[in-house]
């Protein structure tokens, strides 16, 4: 089964609740600076005025911001997330009345089939308890036409590549979170596991063309990061 299972799951989000102060900081800086670029390459040309679209995993609102200055101010965003605390703190942004707030798992979405224009999963879908049966519910809530944008960690598929990001993830990532933000930064090195969860970049390119009839899947740091548009 791909996906973190509903045990391992329980304890990342126990982590994910506690890094909530030193979040977007420490991505910033684990990420080399990359996470924002791929955000925004990730949404250009995939979001639209008039657009309904599902954040999911959206923490609380990096890729939501995006996407309605894409849209210029003129979208309906839900917001989904598994962690009311996230959720709590979008109420500190100026997001507006077309945001709708839900809380719940990617496996089972408490939204109607077609109902979104696109949905975006950034550095969230590693997070999933079943790979597959989250792919399946981002689909039924597509509508025709609409599109699934993931950004996220990549591994590649290259032996040496893979190998490289392995050892920056499991010795390396931790010494810059904890420089980033001190003691707290620490509980990132939870993220190497979900890396080793987490498909191959080949792997995961078959799932989601199992689902969806186009997808458009872009590397970037040799491998170790993905930005993909999937389109129903």
């Amino acid at each position: 089964m791909s996906g973190l299972g509903s045990r391992y799951w329980a304890e990342v989000i126990e982590v994910l609740r506690a890094i909530i102060p030193v979040y977007d900081k420490v991505n910033r800086v684990i990420s080399f600076g990359k996470d924002e670029e791929y955000r925004l390459r990730g949404i250009r040309g995939h979001i639209m005025p008039g657009n309904t679209i599902l954040d999911a995993g959206s923490g609380y609102g990096n890729m939501s911001r995006l996407a309605l200055a894409e849209a210029d101010g003129k979208a309906k965003i839900v917001m989904y997330d598994p962690l009311l605390e996230m959720l709590d703190n979008v109420r500190n942004y100026l997001f507006g009345s077309q945001i709708g707030l839900y809380c719940g798992v990617f496996e089972h979405m408490p939204f109607r089939e077609s109902t979104f224009d696109a949905v975006l999963c950034g550095y969230s879908l590693r997070d999933s308890i079943h790979l597959q049966q989250a792919i399946a519910e981002m689909h039924r809530v597509l509508k025709s036409g609409g599109r699934l944008v993931i950004i996220d960690l990549g591994k590649p598929d290259n032996r040496i590549l893979r190998a490289m990001v392995s050892l920056y993830l499991k010795y390396f990532l931790g010494i810059f979170a904890y420089l980033a933000a001190g003691k707290p930064g620490l509980k990132f090195k939870t993220l190497y596991g979900t890396y080793i969860r987490w498909p191959k970049n080949s792997e995961l390119n078959c799932m989601l063309k199992e689902k969806f009839s186009q997808v458009h899947f872009e590397i970037g740091i040799m491998g170790g990061a993905v930005i993909i548009a999937a389109y129903k």
